[in-house]
């Protein structure tokens, strides 16, 4: 077993006819929650979204209390490719060591991110669930898109449930228990793991539906009585009345260790009103995305064959060799000044007294 969640247990397995490594997510069928995962799975066919392999149905027997019959459950199998690494073990391995992501990787990640939303929102389809740990990473940095538990190919005409969605990734209209909410809940998210690479730790963390707001506040400032409208105009959600708080300097909350473009970004992604948020698509045109060699891949296509691998691996060996350089510098720097304090203290040595003359 190498993961669970909310909507059922992923295993490691292997293909006994070909020796592949392969993952199997497990989904209990219960009668009491529609499953569309099957059906949007196999919808999918994108170069930054998990593809479904094979499916298969199977039966457990449920162990029950004495003088009771067990009882079977009926599974669903969802065969995919075994990826073993998320964006939330790069997170937590660079935490680790008190660092932030290097800004080349994070923006790899994101573009990739947004092509990968831009594709299913192409389709309707809703993720609803988008955050670092159903981020998959290869060996590569090839990123994909998994985990369509909570997707749903949206209809205007039709109400969405509002409790949705992992809390720090939350967009405000489902805090506002929207059920009329668009595709933009996925921007909102795609936000949200944007600041969090840039920071190194969550922007929006809160512990309960009241405390996400204020952890929104917080960064984003008090919305308008327009942008609330905006984000629900029927909402009952019963808030206090916050004062007038000016947004956050993002600048100092990302720690002067982000470039501008990137807070640009930032800033655009996340907005109180879902239909101010850029789209996907306006998002990879940012010029945030400006130093990627293959930013003009359209986004429905696949990217040259390890062009991405190759960006990443030239990028590492440039910051390599400036650390090298100012290491070096730093060296050579204190090497001149224990020089100089060398020489300062011998300027002020007293001088010896002369010799008496003999006569």
């Amino acid at each position: 077993m190498i993961g669970t969640g909310s909507f059922g247990v992923v295993y490691q397995a292997t293909v006994l006819e070909t020796g592949e490594t392969v993952a199997i997510k497990k989904v209990l069928q219960d009668r009491r929650f529609k499953n569309r995962e099957l059906a949007i799975m196999a919808l999918l066919k994108h170069s930054n979204v998990i593809a479904l392999r094979h499916c298969f149905y199977s039966r457990d027997t449920k162990p029950s209390a004495p003088g009771q019959a067990s009882t079977e459950e009926l599974y669903l199998n969802l065969v995919m490719d075994f990826i073993p690494s998320t964006l939330h073990r790069c997170l937590r391995d660079h935490s680790k060591v008190a660092r932030l992501v290097p800004v080349y990787l994070v923006r790899v990640y994101m573009w990739q991110l947004l092509r990968a939303t831009h594709y299913i929102h192409s389709l309707g389809i809703c993720h609803r669930d988008i955050k670092p740990q159903n981020l998959l990473l290869s060996k590569m940095h090839e990123l994909r898109l998994c985990d369509f538990g909570s997707a749903k190919q949206l209809n205007p005409a039709e109400p969405n449930v509002s409790y949705i969605c992992s809390r720090y990734y939350r967009a405000p209209e489902l805090v506002f228990e929207s059920t009329s909410y668009s595709t933009a809940i996925d921007t909102w998210s795609v936000g949200a793991v944007l600041g969090e690479m840039l920071r190194g730790s969550p922007l929006f963390p809160g512990q309960s539906s009241v405390d996400q707001m204020i952890s929104i506040i917080r960064v984003l400032g008090s919305p308008s009585p327009a942008e609330v409208h905006a984000m629900n105009p029927h909402s009952k959600t019963a808030f206090p009345d916050f004062p007038a708080i000016p947004p956050a300097n993002l600048d100092a909350l990302f720690k002067q260790r982000a470039p501008a473009d990137a807070i640009e970004l930032v800033q655009a992604l996340l907005r109180y009103d879902p239909a101010a948020r850029l789209t996907p698509l306006q998002a990879l045109q940012h010029r945030f995305f400006d130093p990627l060699p293959f930013r003009h891949t359209h986004p429905m296509e696949e990217p040259p064959k390890g062009a991405v691998a190759a960006y990443v691996a030239e990028q590492y060996a440039k910051a390599k060799a400036a650390a090298a350089a100012a290491a070096a510098a730093n060296a050579n720097a204190a090497q001149a000044n224990v020089a100089a304090v060398v020489a300062q203290q011998q300027q002020q040595q007293p001088m010896a007294a002369p010799a008496p003359a003999v006569v």
